[in-house]
């Protein structure tokens, strides 16, 4: 019984040291596993969670007006941050801090758990609890940032409570501030967070996704890379947690932005706004309702193509944007359905109206259709045999001058159909008129080209995001884009220009600035120099000249000029006389002497130059409206002038959206801002 009982206990010792064994041997296999075979591994692992890399933000860079004020600059903004590691044990103090910060910050105590909403600095949807365990589970020694943007006074009581708040701290960062706000918000534009779409590519750029902002919108947009600078790089020891040890490279420091002083006059901005929104309040008081919403307004130096000044009206407050973007106010901006948030100045496509005139006359007079001098027959209306292709017999249409209902001009000198502006006069010089105005006049094809040679039809270059490019359209796009053929009716409302031609207000002032200056298309710009942190100059302006009318042959010959068929080019291209640009400016001065600008200009001091324009539009709003009705479609209003008329340095451009007449709506705009621009050239040849 005692041998058996033995026996049995022996078995078991052999099995508890087997079992043993077997333990001790994968551990030991594991350790060996683990060290021997994947030390290095877990070596480089263990490397890591002691390793961090630490985002050094840089200084974004200034915008100054091209007088040295400030557009756009860094502020201090203060956030309430807690670092867990250097608050006392005691629960007790940790509660009444906690309930005495909810009451300061008005935040809630208990919000969310981190299960369901994990910690995003400045935008956690979290309770003071949760971001206290936050950073006692995650980064005691790192400070967890409570609330942000608080006001000064708020951070104020919080750094004078420093000695009874330990832990408790304010952290200053800097935020966007625009001190200009709605008067340069079209062309300075607004910051926001990184897109989610676009985190790959700011993070290769080397921005912090969760700190940084990036332009979404104007100049902010268009430099982004160079206003931001590139961050600085520190890559230090932690401990476990998450204390520095000690670097472990040289720390790389950030590189502040370039700053960036504009063409733009903030005195002539501002003053042009003005005029804008205060000739629209005119005309909205005088209709009894708020009839004119829309309108832009453009000023470029003519010789150089610098932006004196750019209103889009409805504007925006960017400094409502400027720490964060108030759902509330950026979902009503987006819902207007004049959009605010659009640069109408450069964005925004409208047919033209007579001002398209100077296009039709320059391409007349340059190929020998009209020359000074000659008359023309211009009635009120006259009938046209409109025809679809060759041997068409075509149908009748009848086209009508602006002054039909008194009888039209009954007849006109060339250049004074510039002065006033007759339609029946461009429609025959564009499309031609029996033995008046023989071979189809200009032609589709010929209008065409001088219109994009002058700067229509094609981006400008300005250096801002979001320009369109406008419409000059051709038999070969209506085919594609109506299913139709090209009429010669379609060619008459092209010279006039109506129909389906679409300019730009910028488009508009840099062709003006063409014929001003005597035919060189000028890149325009905003941005006159860059600067270094220091005010030294880093990039100077240079003009652009894109090309020169006169010297580069731009202008092709055509096989049909005049037909309706497809534009056919021979290979052999021109340049535009000077004298015919000179001959359109002649018009231009006849127009403020005595044509339709000239109650407008009376008394004005310096000889400007300049036309109107009214163009019929049925867009979606007016169709919503039912007011697109035949022969009497609503209308825009458009002026471009430019002065001294010999020596041109300024050249003005205004758009009123449903505005009726340009004479009547536009003009006394274009005026009002060229007496501000003589006006603060005085002043400043006082100084």
């Amino acid at each position: 019984m005692t041998s058996g009982t033995n026996r049995l206990a022996r078995q078991r010792v052999y099995v508890l040291w087997a079992l043993l064994v077997a333990v001790l041997g994968v551990f030991v296999a594991r350790l060996f596993t683990l060290q021997i075979l994947q030390g290095s591994l877990w070596a480089a692992r263990a490397q890591e969670n002691m390793v961090e890399v630490l985002n050094l933000p840089a200084p974004r860079g200034v915008i100054y007006d091209r007088g040295g004020r400030v557009l756009a600059r860094n502020a201090a903004a203060y956030n309430i941050t807690l670092t867990a590691a250097y608050l006392p044990d005691d629960p007790g103090f940790r509660d009444a801090l906690l309930e005495e910060l909810a009451e300061l910050l008005d935040m809630p105590l208990n919000l969310n758990s981190l299960q369901t909403h994990p910690y995003v600095p400045c935008r956690s949807e979290l309770g003071l609890r949760q971001l206290l365990e936050y950073g006692e589970v995650s980064q005691p020694y790192r400070p967890v940032r409570l609330k942000c943007d608080v006001p000064k006074e708020v951070a104020l009581v919080v750094e004078e409570k420093a000695a009874q708040w330990p832990g408790i701290g304010v952290e200053v960062v800097p935020v966007r501030d625009y001190p200009t706000g709605r008067v340069t918000a079209a062309v300075v534009g607004f910051l926001g967070p990184v897109p989610e779409a676009l985190v790959d590519y700011y993070e290769e750029k080397g921005l912090d996704i969760n700190r940084d902002k990036v332009g979404y919108a104007g100049l902010e947009m268009q430099y982004q890379d160079l206003l931001a600078g590139q961050n600085g790089r520190r890559v230090v020891a932690v401990d476990v947690a998450g204390r520095i040890l000690y670097d472990l490279e040289p720390p790389r420091q950030p590189q502040p932005g370039v700053n960036l002083r504009l063409t733009l006059d903030l005195r002539l901005q501002d003053a042009a706004l003005n005029i804008v929104q205060s000739e629209l309040d005119r005309w909205n008081a005088y209709f009894g309702y708020t009839r004119f919403r829309n309108a832009a307004a453009v000023a470029l130096n003519p010789q150089t193509g610098e932006v004196l000044a750019m209103v889009s009206v409805p504007t925006y407050d960017n400094q409502r944007l400027a720490r964060f973007i108030p759902y509330d106010y950026y979902k009503a901006l987006e819902a207007d359905e004049f959009k605010p948030l659009l640069n109408h100045a450069i964005s925004a496509e409208h047919p033209p109206g007579s001002v398209f005139k100077l296009v039709t006359a320059t391409a007349g007079l340059n190929e020998g259709v009209v020359r000074p001098g000659m008359i023309i027959q211009a009635p009120g209306t006259i009938e046209l045999t409109e025809k679809y292709f060759a041997g068409d017999r075509g149908r009748g249409r009848t086209f009508y001058d602006w002054n039909y209902e008194s009888g039209g001009f009954g007849q006109l000198e060339f250049l004074d159909c510039i002065a006033f502006s007759s339609n029946v006069c461009f429609y025959k010089v564009g499309g031609g008129y029996f033995d008046e105005i023989p071979n189809g006049g200009v032609g589709i094809c010929r209008l065409k080209a001088y219109a994009e040679a002058l700067g229509y039809g094609t981006y400008t270059g300005i250096d801002l995001p979001g320009e369109a490019d406008g419409l000059i359209p051709d038999p070969t796009w209506k085919r594609i884009f109506r299913g139709e053929n090209w009429s010669t009716g379609d060619t008459y409302l092209a010279s006039v220009g109506q129909g389906y031609v679409l300019v730009t207000p910028l488009q508009m002032a840099v062709v003006g600035a063409t014929i001003a200056n005597g035919g060189r298309v000028m890149q325009p710009t905003l941005v006159y120099e860059h600067l270094d942190a220091e005010g030294r100059v880093l990039q100077s302006f240079q003009p652009v000249v894109r090309w020169d009318v006169t010297q580069e042959a731009r202008i092709p010959e055509f096989e049909n000029p005049g037909g309706i068929g497809r534009c056919r080019e021979t290979g052999v291209t021109k340049t535009i006389d000077p004298w015919a640009l000179e001959m359109v400016r002649e018009g231009m001065r006849r127009a403020v002497a005595y044509g339709t600008l000239k109650e407008t200009f009376k008394d004005f001091p310096v000889l400007a130059a300049g036309k109107t324009g009214s163009a019929e539009y049925c867009d979606n709003k007016a169709q919503a409206a039912n007011r697109c009705r035949p022969g009497d479609w609503p209308s825009h209003a458009w002026t471009l002038a430019y002065a001294p008329f010999d020596n041109p340095e300024i050249v003005v451009v205004a758009f009123v959206y449903d505005g009726t007449e340009g004479a009547k709506t536009a003009a006394p705009i274009v005026r009002r801002i060229m007496e501000a621009y003589f006006r603060l050239k005085a002043l400043d040849a006082e100084q």
